[in-house]
């Protein structure tokens, strides 16, 4: 990795050799092509990004909006983690994996405060005459490559581009009526904080700020942070999915699979590695790269026992032919929008007697849940539908103290040993999507045409469990698929991908 110089954030000046005299600084400022500014037309999620600003600044009338991006976050002395702008900010603006650190996207109130202006800034790039152009390790394009100027991002995403230095004119107006995205970009929170406060305390005639939201019980008004609102709103516009998200879906899925397939096709190399779940997670990040801008979240690649642990992302265990080996893994794209697809994969190629039986009881609860998803029914009972059939199943093989009928009372729920999560999550530019939203939105929430989530019921037989056989023990499962709500019914956007244990069995052959 090339050394940084004094100049640049974070540096270490005892280790820079960037010249810093006169003549190096003017000779390195000359003879530069003079750059075209190519205007780009409009991406296709701009009209949409668009149409989910107006239908949020219908919300608040009046109010000014502040959506940072955030900030690049150190991830150790002078290198950073890879950057990632924050949901609100994507969503409401179209901008992915090119987004730049530090933007920030503000909604002015006009047209006497009932409609909103957009206006992006961020920090244009520098002319070559700047020494930001090669000592500035962060955004300078000696380091970094091109940037966008204003113009060009304008024309990308239609919207109103000013640099980031403009931006101290919004603070400076910042009132009771400006509300922040809290936790996107903390340093600039504290400067909109320091000024509303200011402005209070300059406005004789008022004590404190005026925060009214609905109370997420009986949606009575109730005082609360209404920037915590506009976070809550956010989540819930993005609960049901316009054309533009649903495609990308389908394109996250298409990419996942093609992922599973490289796992697959690699068999031979990830059994012969003494850490062969590290092997599948580079394998699956390797598609992920080629296909879209990264994963969705760390690969889960469990073999053996470790698929009993929920989130092993640890993945440095050997991959053993006769165990299961469960892979939870998803494909990010560049607009940010993830997959969420989960397998069960028999390493040799066959299950065992007692594996399938796991297998196509765990498959029998996730085609149940699917079975019953409509518009109009309660996102909560998908979960109730899966556990139904895990009860069942479990109480069949003597594994419960009780009944399956009396287990799936809420006072007991000794099923819930074996799968102790939840069977959906919605989906979509977070892989828990619209976590913001509220209770009856979300978990009591009606179906609509449009929503995206994962129906993923499993079954968890720990190695030390004494209440499993002990043919059962060590063995995990989970399948998970990701849906689509359609106006009559469901779509199943993985089925591609092989669900039954034998088309499974099927599918490893054909790659092997």
């Amino acid at each position: 990795m090339a050394d940084q110089t004094d100049t640049a954030p974070r540096a270490t000046s005892n280790r820079s050799t960037t010249p810093g005299s006169e003549a190096f600084k003017e000779y390195i400022s000359s003879n530069w092509a003079e750059r075209t500014d190519v205007l780009p037309p409009a991406r296709p999620e701009a009209a949409f990004a668009a149409e989910r600003r107006a239908r949020l600044s219908a919300k608040y009338p009046g109010k000014r909006l502040i959506i940072p991006a955030g900030r690049l976050k150190q991830r150790s002395n002078d290198t950073d983690f890879p950057f990632r702008a924050h949901t609100s900010f994507g969503y409401l603006t179209g901008w992915g994996s090119d987004s730049e650190p530090g933007s920030v996207l503000v909604l002015e109130p006009v047209a006497g405060g009932s409609i909103h202006a957009a206006t992006l800034y961020f920090r244009e790039r520098a002319g070559r005459n700047s020494d930001e152009f090669y000592a500035n390790p962060e955004i300078g394009e000696f380091w970094i490559g091109p940037r966008p100027s204003l113009a060009q991002v304008a024309s990308d995403l239609g919207v109103a581009t000013l640099g980031i230095a403009e931006l101290d004119a919004v603070v400076g107006l910042a009132d009771e009526n400006t509300l922040i995205i809290r936790d996107a970009d903390p340093e600039l929170t504290a400067l909109i904080d320091a000024r509303v406060e200011a402005s209070v305390v300059e406005a004789e005639d008022e004590a404190a700020l005026p925060t009214i939201a609905f109370s997420a019980a009986a949606g009575e008004r109730d005082e609360v942070d209404e920037s915590a609102l506009l976070e809550q709103d956010l989540s819930e516009m993005r609960l049901v999915k316009d054309a533009y998200e649903i495609e990308q879906m389908r394109l996250a899925v298409a990419a996942t699979a093609r992922g599973f397939d490289d796992i697959i096709s690699d068999f031979a190399r990830i059994t012969s590695h003494e850490r062969g779940e590290r092997l599948v997670e580079g394998v699956f990040n390797g598609r992920a790269r080629a296909d879209g801008n990264t994963v969705g979240y760390d690969t889960i690649a469990a073999s053996g026992p470790h698929a009993c642990i929920l989130h092993w992302t640890r993945n440095d265990g050997p991959v053993v032919p006769g165990d299961l080996m469960l892979v939870d893994a998803g494909v990010e794209l560049d607009s940010y929008y993830t997959a969420d697809i989960t397998r069960t994969l028999p390493v040799n190629g066959h299950f065992s007697a007692e594996q399938r039986m796991i297998y196509e009881a765990v498959r029998e609860a996730a085609d149940a849940a699917f079975a019953i998803v409509r518009p109009g029914i309660r996102f909560r009972e998908i979960h109730a539908t899966a556990m139904g059939v895990i009860a069942k199943r479990t109480a069949e093989w003597g594994l419960l103290p009780v009944s399956a009928e009396e287990a799936i009372q809420p006072e007991n729920q000794q099923h819930r040993r074996y799968m102790v999560h939840g069977t959906s999550h919605h989906l979509g530019l977070d892989v828990h999507d619209c976590a913001k939203a509220r209770r009856e939105m979300y978990l009591d929430g009606i179906l609509e045409p449009g929503m995206v989530f994962t129906i993923e019921p499993g079954l968890y037989f720990q190695p030390d469990d004494l209440t499993v056989p002990e043919s059962f023990r060590g063995i995990g499962v989970r399948i998970e698929d990701d849906i689509l709500v359609t106006a009559t019914g469901a779509e199943n956007l993985s089925a591609a991908i092989p669900r039954t244990a034998d088309d499974v069995e099927a599918w490893i052959a054909s790659r092997a």
